[in-house]
């Protein structure tokens, strides 16, 4: 199981990295839905790291940032469903 969880830990630190990397190189806008999708499920695969070995600032840091990038998707899909 903590293998499995490492592993979902890693790929979670690249998607945040590679989208934080994309951003800064100006190949994905933070505008783009990619940007925040890719730290929510970023954050949630470390969330499920955590999970093997419990680390609480860690945590705190990964449901903020989960949470920050959740309420700008459903921002963005609220305004894009506007009637």
């Amino acid at each position: 199981m903590t293998e499995m969880t490492s592993l979902a830990g890693f790929a979670g630190v690249a998607l945040v990295l590679g989208a934080y990397y994309a951003n800064q190189r100006r190949w994905l806008s933070a505008q783009d839905r990619r940007f925040p999708l890719a730290n929510l499920i970023g954050s949630c695969l470390i969330l499920v790291s955590l999970s093997a070995q419990w680390n609480g600032p860690a945590a705190a840091i990964e449901i903020s940032w989960a949470a920050i990038s959740l309420w700008g998707l459903v921002r963005r899909w609220r305004r894009s469903h506007r009637a």
